[in-house]
């Protein structure tokens, strides 16, 4: 089996790989603390590893790879009964952590491994002596919206294919050096983020928590690369017309690039008009890895999330799973995906495992989307919570957000649906307003809707909040506004 980090053993010495605030390790350094990790937890069955921003989880993580033992990445912020639910899940041999970590109760019966990230240990080898490549590497966990979270079981194939295709789609090498301020419990953060880079070669300075100023210091300090969510695009477009430090930094970088969530179209805009630089957008699922991009030479439009990535064949359906073979920016299907970057399976739930998967193999994603002419996909919303059937259309959330968001008077927006006897579902939209003492009203979000797209479309309820309830990667959570 082929090595996930040829860089470890090859001549990348002295070169920076990793850097967390004032903390940092060069290559030489991660292979000596990762073969230690290795070499204390190689008869394990699998490792969770605490996944605090840290310099250790990027060890504990890349050490466990390197012994070839499943990771368990673990949300630090997770409540007592969901951790409970994933360790009874995935039973680990033990927890890996930054030394001085309190730990919550649940994992007090676990072996506690402290990670030293300046011990040395046997450098990992090509790790030929593992088994093959859809051997487990990680057990990331969903977000259990539909009830306890699911282990997905990514094996090593995928992460190595995924690796690669983003190389392929971005340009990406090692002369690259990329900035995120992601969490380190999910795909978005740990292996885009942290595994990446690494294996290219290439370094990452992770901000500890985001916010424009360290973005824009890294940037201006030879960072090519910026890896966010809409949350942090956001932040960053409202800072932009009062720090010209950040214009600058931005214009500056060679990839800037968005993901786990759509970027409203307002801020794509903001920041290109600003800076001159177009964020480009990827999707991918914690069970998928990543699946389309647009691409480094490509055009960045704003809705869009680029054509398949290589080794990815991507499909829309009807209800029914008969493929809809039109390109016309209008014909919405479910996504289904085939591919190594695929998971194996759920872990111990072989019912959830067999329902995500069409007999030949396709993987039934649940996000719902339109093909453009030139074959780039638009997502239009998850198929549960985002796709509305009012009047006999079918109705994607995410464009009449987007729109709600052109609107002065919206800062934020939600679009959801509900039960109507006359449409079928009526649209309902949830949006915090730029003022609270002046909220916009349903019949001026509506007309405004209706000139934008179409008639049909417009919202026929408005909610005023405080905020919208969102997770850790910044998603909103829409069976919340509901509840």
């Amino acid at each position: 089996m082929s090595s996930l980090f040829p860089a470890l053993t090859g001549h990348a010495g002295d070169r920076p790989a990793l850097r967390f605030g004032d903390r940092a390790m060069t290559y030489t350094e991660l292979a000596a603390a990762a073969g230690s990790v290795a070499d204390r937890i190689r008869a394990a069955d699998r490792i969770a590893v605490w996944a605090t921003p840290t310099l250790e989880t990027a060890v504990a993580t890349v050490g466990a790879l390197a012994a070839g033992v499943a990771a368990v990445p673990l949300n630090p912020k997770s409540g007592e009964k969901e951790l409970g639910h994933i360790l009874a899940d995935s039973a680990p041999d033990a927890v890996l952590t930054a030394p001085g970590a309190e730990l919550p109760a649940p994992l007090a019966g676990l072996p506690r491994i402290d990670v030293d990230v300046h011990a040395t240990g046997p450098v990992p080898t090509d790790e030929a002596d593992h088994s093959d490549d859809a051997a487990p590497a990680l057990i990331v966990y969903t977000s259990g919206t539909t009830g306890p979270p699911k282990g997905a079981v990514i094996p090593r194939r995928a992460i190595a294919a995924t690796l690669d295709a983003l190389a392929d789609a971005w340009q990406w090498t090692g002369d690259d050096v990329l900035v995120h301020g992601l969490p380190l419990f999910h795909v978005h953060g740990l292996v885009l983020g942290i595994l990446g880079p690494l294996r290219r070669g290439g370094s990452v300075r992770h901000l500890g928590r985001f916010s424009p100023e360290g973005v824009a210091r890294e940037l201006s300090a030879g960072a090519t690369v910026l890896f966010g969510v809409p949350t942090m695009y956001h932040r960053i477009a409202e800072a932009l017309p009062t720090d010209p430090g950040l214009v600058k930094a931005l214009a500056g970088a060679r990839l800037l690039v968005s993901g786990s969530a759509a970027l409203p179209v307002h801020d794509h805009e903001r920041i290109a008009s600003a800076t001159g630089r177009r964020v480009i957008e990827r999707y991918g699922m914690t069970e998928t890895l990543m699946n389309t991009s647009v691409r480094a030479d490509g055009e960045a439009r704003p809705g869009t999330v680029g054509v398949p990535l290589p080794g990815v064949e991507l499909r829309l359906v009807e209800d029914d799973g008969t493929p809809i073979e039109a390109y016309d920016g209008e014909s919405v299907g479910e996504i289904q995906v085939r591919g190594p970057n695929l998971f194996t399976e759920y872990l111990n739930r072989p019912d959830a495992t067999a329902a995500a998967f069409t007999a030949d193999g396709w993987f039934r994603t649940g996000d719902m989307a339109v093909r453009d002419p030139d074959g780039c996909v638009r997502i239009v919303g998850r198929k549960a919570t985002d796709l509305i059937k009012s009047g006999g259309y079918k109705i994607g959330a995410g464009e009449i957000e987007n729109a709600l968001l052109e609107h002065p008077g919206v800062r934020e927006a939600a679009v959801t649906g509900e039960p109507d006897p006359d449409l079928g579902e009526r649209i309902v939209a949830w949006i915090v307003p730029t003022d609270p003492q002046s909220p916009p009203g349903v019949d001026e979000l509506a007309d405004h809707v209706a000139r934008r797209l179409a008639p049909h479309k417009r919202p026929r309820v408005v909610h005023h909040l405080d905020a919208l309830p969102r997770n850790d990667m910044g998603k909103i959570m829409k069976r919340a506004l509901h509840a």
